[in-house]
């Protein structure tokens, strides 16, 4: 098991991740934030789905993901068509121009991480690729489990009779 110290050196260096998502961000056209590549994204990973679909695999309340459809709907990327069982929910689905898009920004984000980990060899990209897979699996569905934290440690508690 690892140690004390390699955990919260591991937790720096995963807060130091929003680095490189901010980077990621910069590269996205101006149309199209972060929320607007994410429904995308997750359209075409997963294929049609609900909004409150969408909204479950954003990890954001539907009322965040109702503004970003609305966003990429406006530029024509998806459409939205009544669902069949369920005439008051609504079935989106990437169009050809989301398509594009999506295709435009894996584009962009290849280029971005050739660029950046141009001095990698493959095997450190696959080893990468590999451990984050795994750290992933470790987390499961981070939207569902609840956090199990360990009780606060109280100073007076820890004291010794020696120490008093």
């Amino acid at each position: 098991m690892a140690e004390q110290a390699q955990f919260e050196e591991l937790a720096r260096q995963l807060s130091a991740v929003g680095a490189v998502k901010r980077d990621m961000g910069r590269i996205l056209p101006p149309d199209c934030p972060a929320g607007s590549a994410a429904v995308l994204t997750l359209l075409g990973r997963h294929g049609d789905m609900r909004m409150s679909k969408l909204a479950e695999l954003l990890a954001v309340d539907m009322s965040v993901t109702s503004r970003h459809v609305a966003h990429v709907a406006a530029r024509g990327w998806i459409e939205r068509h009544p669902d069949p069982a369920d005439k008051r929910s609504r079935i989106l689905r990437l169009t050809p121009a989301g398509l594009h898009q999506l295709d435009d920004l894996s584009r962009r984000t290849t280029h971005l991480l050739a660029e950046r980990l141009a001095d990698w060899t493959d095997e450190d990209v696959d080893e990468l690729i590999r451990l984050m897979t795994r750290l992933r699996a470790s987390f499961g569905d981070c939207r569902s489990a609840p956090l199990r934290l360990p009780a606060p440690v109280d100073a007076e508690s820890t004291r010794t009779p020696a120490s008093t």
